[in-house]
């Protein structure tokens, strides 16, 4: 799978800078780049049928690379001042703090909870950083009808920009096949992803 898009939504401080944010940034492009389809392939290759692909495999490839080969922790529960908006997809620890993932499955208001989720993150001073994947416009028609995306999120970032935070980091990669192909079996909607890897 490959990355065609990086955005830095928000990026207050120093966190750009540093060696952490290089290694993470490292860590989760190598995780996306080895999602492969079919298992066994060498790229990532989607069947073309209109909304006949599922996404959680896809995400959960990424997961388990991201566990398996860099230590990051998965579904982690997260404390904050106020009720917890759930559990995020995957964390790494830096010294103490934490940097925050998440990888999107649901429809565009589900996009909007995640961005919620990892900002208020940033606010509580919970998360030294974080990061949001969605997939483009163009991966879109291909996976389960309304799965959120990219340019469908965009119009809003500017309220995520404006939040008043003197530190923050905000990073949203954008994915996408590498090549589609009609005789190539379309991913089980809702299945363990492991296999994808």
């Amino acid at each position: 799978m490959k990355i065609v898009q990086e955005v830095l939504l928000i990026n207050r401080g120093s966190f750009e800078e540093s060696q952490e944010w290089t290694v993470i940034q490292n860590e989760i492009r190598n995780a996306i780049q080895l999602i492969v389809y079919p298992p066994g392939a060498l790229n990532f290759t989607i069947n073309p049928t209109s909304h006949g692909n599922g996404v959680k495999p896809i995400k959960n490839a990424c997961m388990v690379a991201l566990k398996e080969n860099f230590g990051w922790q998965l579904e982690t529960k997260i404390t904050y001042a106020t009720r917890s908006p759930g559990r995020v997809d995957a964390t790494k620890r830096l010294n103490g703090d934490l940097f925050a993932l998440e990888w999107e499955t649901g429809n565009i208001s589900s996009s909007h909870r995640a961005v919620n989720k990892l900002v208020l993150g940033l606010l509580r001073k919970v998360f030294l950083g974080t990061a949001l994947v969605l997939p483009s416009r163009k991966l879109y028609p291909y996976l389960t009808d309304r799965t959120g995306n990219y340019e469908e999120l965009e119009p809003y970032f500017d309220v995520w920009r404006s939040v008043n935070i003197n530190e923050g980091f905000l990073a949203i990669f954008v994915v996408e096949h590498d090549t589609v192909d009609n005789s190539v079996p379309q991913i089980t909607k809702g299945t363990d992803g492991r296999a994808l890897i």
